[in-house]
């Protein structure tokens, strides 16, 4: 660990890059702003010796998931199925959206039916690495994309065919831009020492016949953005191309920039149609001496230093900026400030709760002691463990379902009885906690609102037995009158505007896969790798320059969040005149707190607690979402989640795929509608699964189509 801050700063780029960064003076930066490039071979050298001096396979992962993102500082995505075919338009496409979500759900089931028992499978894990392609034009001094990314691509894998079994290879695919390539190494690795030495091998072998196709002005560096995008306008490419299209209606960029497989144009298109505008980036700008956005920055409009107290930090929150779009313009975004854990609740700029709530069990009637669990609404599951009177339960309202909660563990509970005469369920202080700590350590509680009192050590069947102790309605009155009522101050600043996918699937990065031994080790990884996924964004953020401008912000991540987000005006939260929209999931008015692309909304793995021998003697939590970190509210397209729970998929698992169902397929091709046999075939639950870019990917084995295919199976990505 004490060699990250060293390994972080020495960026590992060619020395070409040198020449790239010598072209490039962002207008409104400072004139003394410089950048610093250089190699440090040495660290490499460093971090393989500590690599080889240890011992423990687990420590050989982690170090290895610390040092191999220094190459591209980026955890990130892969554009999904390349299908050949003829797309259709999106107004094609809605009378379709329907069936595709259904039948997707159907060969996720067929698809866990057929591998679920799978076991043994030995650890494999590849990396891919991805390339943007630029041409130097020393005579104007200017750096320009080079769109020849299908040239490059195809012309390395012919060399690859011809040299297939000459040791180690590399497989080269498309990606999003027409200057980019992505590369893997042709064969994974494997869970030996051995192959560790092999990752830095690799990328040095992918480099070297990269260059080998490149022409004489052209350069590939290892880098997260070209930071010129969307500044030389007709101007920025070789070809050039000019400045907007059909596709995006971009303000920067030209249509012809995009990979010429029809997927690429498609999804920018479909994404663009579905939200009823262009997608809308604005990034917080930097403010230095010399940015003219802030020469005369009036205080009339927030505080020009955005400070925001020492309890806090200030916070740029991507996909949340309609309101003040709206009321500020493109060239403006709003910053807020971090809360904290005791606030009443965060809002977004619309005023929407954005996290759990907590609510009171007590049920306004005589004799009654509380409340039996649903399944979904108005389906009664008679648990042993029901939240008696005094009891307190997390979870959030439904829109969908007004007067129900829907709970943190998975199951639901009325609000009131159905004539509105008695109330069940009243909401409390983030502060009160059911003095029961055993509710919380299975999933009644949360550690986001958990007070300093921590006992877990209570016996389940003491819990199953109803012997509970219950906070009292005067403790919690008084709680709730010491919450802090002060409303989060915004503050205005001057933003960089963007305006097509391009600036966000534009950009390089890299994803790591690993191959589980079954398919509870890969749902394990994926809860531990989700942890690891926003340190390693921090450790690697690399993306200080946007559109010729120094950006506020040194991630990606908000970037591409923004440059997909698909949603509905009123899926965003605002006011939608044309909503409902009956072909779109949740008819388009649901509300969705997140961008398609974002971290994950729920963790997957039930833990130790599930084995098979306890459930034989507790059932009941058989129903039961265990993870206590699941804390933030996770929308599902309710009819999903129990086609899944009447196929015998535990709840964890379907609440994160009918998660994953509450968007639509972007890409539909012509004649693989109905076509597609979905006990046999996957590509609608691709369609829906890989359009969700999560920080992390939980991948069920595909099918084989063929008895020479090879075999995969449960994996994880690293993204």
């Amino acid at each position: 660990l004490l060699l990250v801050p060293s390994i972080t700063f020495s960026l590992l780029w060619p020395d070409m890059l040198r020449s790239l960064f010598f072209f490039v003076h962002p207008s409104g930066a400072s004139s003394n702003s410089s950048v610093l490039v250089h190699e440090s071979s040495l660290v490499w050298r460093l971090v393989v010796m500590q690599i080889l001096q240890s011992s423990n396979l687990a420590s050989l992962l982690i170090a290895l998931l610390l040092t191999i993102p220094v190459l591209c500082y980026g955890l990130t995505l892969r554009m999904g199925l390349l299908k050949v075919g003829t797309p259709k338009s999106w107004g094609d496409s809605k009378k379709d959206l329907r069936y595709i979500r259904r039948a997707g759900v159907r060969q996720f089931i067929s698809t866990y039916n057929r591998v679920k028992d799978l076991q043994g499978d030995e650890l494999l894990w590849g990396d891919e690495i991805e390339y943007g392609i630029f041409h130097l034009d020393r005579k104007n001094k200017k750096v320009r994309l080079a769109l020849r990314g299908k040239e490059v691509m195809d012309e390395l894998n012919r060399k690859e065919t011809l040299n297939g079994n000459k040791g180690e290879g590399c497989h080269f695919v498309p990606e999003y831009g027409a200057w980019m390539v992505e590369a893997t190494p042709k064969r994974p690795y494997t869970g030996y020492t051995s192959d560790l030495l092999r990752v830095e091998r690799s990328m040095r072998l992918r480099r070297k016949r990269m260059l080998t196709a490149l022409g004489e002005y052209e350069v590939a560096p290892t880098m997260s953005t070209f930071p010129m995008l969307g500044v030389l306008g007709d101007d920025g490419s070789v070809p050039p191309v000019n400045t907007g299209g059909s596709v995006t209606l971009s303000d920067y960029i030209g249509d012809g920039i995009i990979n010429p497989h029809p997927r690429f144009a498609t999804l920018s298109a479909n994404i663009r149609q579905r939200r009823g505008e262009k997608v809308n980036i604005r990034v917080p700008l930097f403010r230095d001496s010399n940015t003219p956005e802030y020469s005369n920055y009036g205080s009339s409009i927030g505080k020009a230093d955005g400070c925001c107290g020492s309890d806090s930090l200030q916070l740029w929150r991507y996909g949340k900026g309609d309101s003040s779009q709206e009321k500020h313009g493109k060239n403006f975004v709003e910053v807020g400030c971090s809360k904290n854990s005791l606030d009443e609740q965060i809002q977004d700029n619309t005023g929407d709760v954005v996290t759990l709530s907590k609510w009171k069990v007590d049920v306004e009637c005589e004799g009654c002691l509380g409340l039996f669990y649903r399944s979904a609404p108005n389906v009664i599951i008679p648990d042993a463990d029901w939240p008696r009177n005094g009891d307190i339960v997390v979870g959030y309202e439904m829109q969908d379902e007004p007067g129900w909660i829907r709970l943190q563990n998975g199951y639901y509970l009325p609000i009131h009885s159905d004539e509105r005469k008695i109330r069940f369920l009243h909401k409390v202080s983030t502060r009160a906690n059911p003095s029961n700590g055993e509710m919380r350590r299975i999933g009644s509680g949360t550690p986001l609102f958990r007070s300093s009192e921590q006992d877990s050590t209570t016996n389940v069947a003491s819990l199953l037995e109803g012997k509970l102790s219950v906070a009292t309605l005067e403790s919690v009155a008084d709680d709730v009158k010491a919450q802090p009522t002060e409303e989060q101050q915004e503050t205005i600043r001057a933003a960089i505007h963007m305006d097509a996918m391009a600036f966000g699937m534009g950009c390089c990065c890299l994803q790591i896969t690993f191959q589980a031994k079954d398919m509870d080790e890969s749902r394990f990884m994926y809860d531990q790798l989700a942890v690891l996924a926003p340190i390693m964004m921090a450790l690697t953020a690399s993306t200080p320059l946007l559109r010729g401008r120094i950006a506020d912000t040194d991630a990606r991540w908000g970037i591409i969040s923004e440059s997909v987000d698909d949603r509905t005006p009123a899926e965003r939260g605002s006011h939608d005149p044309l909503a409902p929209y009956d072909e779109l999931a949740g008819k388009g008015k649901r509300r969705l707190y997140k961008s398609r692309y974002d971290c994950i909304s729920t963790y997957i793995y039930q833990g130790t607690v599930m084995g098979q021998d306890y459930l034989g003697k507790n059932q009941g939590l058989a129903n039961r979402v265990l993870n206590t970190y699941n804390d933030i509210p996770v929308p599902i397209e309710q009819s999903t989640y129990e086609m899944l729970r009447e196929a015998g998929i535990d709840p964890a698992l379907s609440q994160h795929v009918a998660h994953l169902f509450i968007r639509d397929p972007l890409v539909i091709f012509d004649g693989a509608v109905e076509e597609v046999d979905d006990d046999v075939q996957t590509e609608h639950w691709e369609s829906i699964q890989s359009t969700n870019w999560q920080s992390v990917r939980w991948k069920p084995p595909p099918p084989r189509n063929s008895p020479n295919d090879p075999h995969i199976g449960w994996r994880t990505e690293f993204r």
